[in-house]
C-alpha cells in the first residue's frame, strides 16, 4: 500500500512539472540565423528588447551621439562627392574645344595643341562655344583697353572726348567684337560645313609655324576633314564690317573704303592672335618648368627629440 502511494505521489509530480516545462514552440518566431542568412524568426527576440532597455541612458545617448555623428560624416562625405563630380563637369570643356587661355586670361576655347584626330563640331557646338568667348568677363576688359587706346589716340574725332566719347568707342568696338566672332566663327561654319577651330602645328622651326598660322585665315578644314579656302574668316570678316559700317558707325564713316577698312583691320587681329595661339603652348610650358624649378624646398637639420639623446660635445683641444 505505501508503494502504491508513493508511485501514485510521483506521477502527480511529474505531470505538475510537465505544465512547467517551457514548450519552444508557442513562443514567437523571430528569427534564427544560420551562415549570416536568416531562415526564421527567432524567440529570444523579447529578451534582447528587454535588455536592451535595461542599458544605462549614458550609453544609449552615446550610442546616439554616435549614430548621429556617423550620419552627418557619410552625408558630408555624400555632399562633397557630389559637388566635386559637379564641379568637374562644370570645369569640362564642350567635345572638341578646350578650356585654354592666352596668357592665362583670354578665351582660347577654339585652340586645339596637337590634335588631328577630332569629330567635327555641331552647328550648335559652334555657336555655343563662339558665345562662350565673347560673353567672357576678359573679353569686356580687352574692349575696355582697346577703346582707351582709341581715346588717347582721338580715332573716329567725331566721337569725342571725355566719358561720352569713351563710351561711344567702347560700344563700337564691342559690337565689331561680337558680329565679327559670330560671323566668322558660327555663322559662317555652320552654312559652308567648315571648322572654325585652330589647329596648332607645334614642331618645326620658327618660320614655318608663322607661316602656318598666318596660312589659317586663308586656309581651313571642312567638317569632312579636307582643307579649303577659308570663306568664313575672309567672308565672315567682311560680312561683319558691312553690317557694323552701315548700322552703328557715324554717318561720317559710312562708305565702301571704310568696310574694307574694317574687314582688313579684323583679319589683320585674327592673324595675329593665330600667331599667338602657335606659340603660347611653348611659352605656357616653360613659365610651367621654370615655376616648377623656382619652387623648391630647402631641407632642413633634423632637430633632435627628446627620446633622442643628445650628442656630447666633442672636447676641447688641448
Amino acid at each position: 500500500m505505501a508503494i502504491a502511494l508513493f508511485l501514485h505521489g510521483q506521477s502527480v509530480r511529474a505531470q505538475s512539472s510537465s505544465h512547467a516545462i517551457l514548450d519552444i514552440s508557442t513562443l514567437p518566431v523571430n528569427h534564427y540565423t544560420f551562415a549570416d542568412k536568416y531562415l526564421v524568426e527567432s524567440p529570444f527576440e523579447d529578451f534582447d528588447d528587454e535588455a536592451g532597455q535595461a542599458q544605462s541612458p549614458t550609453s544609449s545617448s552615446q550610442s546616439a551621439t554616435a549614430g548621429g555623428s556617423g550620419a552627418q560624416n557619410t552625408g558630408t562625405q555624400t555632399t562633397s562627392t557630389q559637388q566635386t563630380s559637379q564641379s568637374k563637369q562644370k570645369k569640362a570643356p564642350p567635345k572638341g574645344t578646350s578650356n585654354d587661355r592666352l596668357f592665362y586670361v583670354l578665351p582660347n576655347f577654339l585652340t586645339l595643341e596637337e590634335s588631328e584626330q577630332v569629330p567635327p563640331m555641331t552647328a550648335k557646338e559652334k555657336f555655343a562655344v563662339t558665345a562662350r568667348g565673347t560673353y567672357d568677363p576678359a573679353e569686356f576688359g580687352l574692349v575696355a583697353i582697346v577703346a582707351l587706346l582709341g581715346q588717347a589716340s582721338n580715332s573716329d574725332p567725331s566721337y569725342g572726348q571725355g566719358l561720352k566719347g569713351y563710351a561711344k568707342r567702347y560700344a563700337t568696338t564691342y559690337g565689331d567684337n561680337v558680329v565679327e566672332n559670330f560671323m566668322a566663327s558660327a555663322i559662317f561654319p555652320s552654312i559652308l560645313h567648315q571648322d572654325p577651330r585652330y589647329f596648332q602645328l607645334g614642331h618645326g622651326g620658327a618660320k614655318k609655324r608663322v607661316w602656318h598660322a598666318f596660312t589659317r585665315a586663308f586656309i581651313t578644314r571642312s567638317d569632312s576633314g579636307t582643307h579649303q579656302f577659308n570663306f568664313s574668316e575672309i567672308g565672315g570678316a567682311l560680312a561683319a564690317a558691312a553690317i557694323s559700317t552701315y548700322t552703328y558707325h557715324p554717318q561720317s564713316d559710312r562708305g565702301v573704303g571704310e568696310v574694307f577698312t574694317v574687314w582688313g583691320t579684323q583679319v589683320g587681329w585674327d592673324v595675329g592672335t593665330y600667331v599667338l595661339k602657335e606659340f603660347w603652348p611653348d611659352l605656357r610650358k616653360k613659365y610651367s618648368r621654370h615655376h616648377a624649378n623656382t619652387d623648391t624646398t630647402t631641407i632642413d637639420a633634423p632637430v633632435p627629440s627628446a627620446t633622442t639623446p643628445a650628442t656630447a660635445p666633442a672636447p676641447a683641444p688641448r
